[in-house]
């Protein structure tokens, strides 16, 4: 069956195209894709409710072409939400989707936008970031391995500043690190602290790291992404699928997974298919909660 009509929430919605291969190397259809995002919807939607979201849709599938939009597409249904703010040239308005609820998901997973990347503040309240993103992105030959090494040096900078912060792998060759904040802040002093961290890495771990955004020097080393934190940019939703060869998935992990990937040297253990990601959210449900919930300030930088 390629084409089925189901009700969600009381919407009607026709999906279609359910056998469409997305992810050829695995024969990961459509039809898995909505599967998974339905699964995995009640650990994903508290990171998703009340933030606008970029959309990354691959309607042929991982190989074929993709786009980035902003804009919710107009043919979008009454039922789902959206959200004005000021494009970047801050001469248009942009009408983000905003993922409220399962029907809405569905309705995205449908469209083949594979990945949901969303905005690091919520629509109440679009000037105040609820957390300060870092992107652990390692420059060949580095690895994901170095990211997880480089992870464990910003985490130890940031105890040394009094906060907490929580892992998850990108999906692709990553790590992010987040800092959970949800108190009154602007993206001025998020962006100032997470470029003044990632120049004190980098002073301390020369031959390791890099606060320098081109690809010239990033060779052997963790570029510290600082520049995430920004009105107009977006980062990857935790539990967002990636277009990858396989459907991999930007999933939450621990610390100590960090720690036994790198001393195993085994870089797949920090790979998450979706169906592992299932698994994990079924045994342990949503590791990644205190991004929600845990309270913190940024300390003075210049004190």
């Amino acid at each position: 069956m390629d084409r089925l009509r189901v009700e969600v929430e009381g919407h009607s919605l026709e999906l279609s195209n359910l056998d469409k291969v997305m992810y050829p190397e695995t024969n990961f259809t459509k039809a898995q894709v909505i599967d998974y995002y339905t699964r995995i919807a009640d650990v994903m939607l508290p990171h998703l409710e009340g933030r606008p979201v970029t959309l990354k849709r691959y309607p042929d599938g991982v190989t074929g072409e993709f786009f980035f939009e902003k804009e919710c597409p107009t043919f979008h249904p009454g039922w789902v939400d959206t959200a004005t703010y000021p494009s970047v040239n801050v001469r248009k308005m942009v009408n983000y989707c905003v993922v409220d609820n399962l029907s809405t998901l569905i309705w995205l997973a449908n469209l083949a936008a594979l990945e949901l990347h969303t905005l690091l503040s919520l629509r109440q309240d679009p000037a105040r970031p609820t957390f300060v993103a870092f992107d652990l992105d390692p420059g060949s030959p580095a690895d994901v391995l170095d990211s997880a090494w480089a992870a464990f040096r910003l985490r130890e900078l940031l105890e040394d500043a009094g906060l907490e912060c929580v892992p998850k792998v990108s999906g692709s060759k990553g790590i992010h690190v987040y800092v959970p904040l949800n108190t009154p802040v602007d993206y001025e002093a998020t962006k100032g602290f997470a470029h003044a961290i990632a120049m004190l890495l980098e002073r301390t771990y020369p031959d390791r790291m890099t606060s320098v955004m081109s690809k010239s020097v990033r060779g052997g080393k963790v570029f510290v992404d600082w520049s995430q934190n920004d009105p107009h940019k977006t980062t990857v939703s935790v539990y967002s699928l990636r277009a990858r060869s396989r459907p991999l998935v930007s999933a939450p992990v621990t610390w100590d997974e960090l720690e036994e990937a790198r001393a195993g040297k085994n870089p797949d253990a920090l790979a998450f298919e979706a169906w592992e990601a299932l698994k994990r959210v079924e045994d342990h449900g949503d590791i990644f909660s205190q991004l929600l919930t845990l309270k913190q300030t940024l300390p003075n930088l210049k004190a």
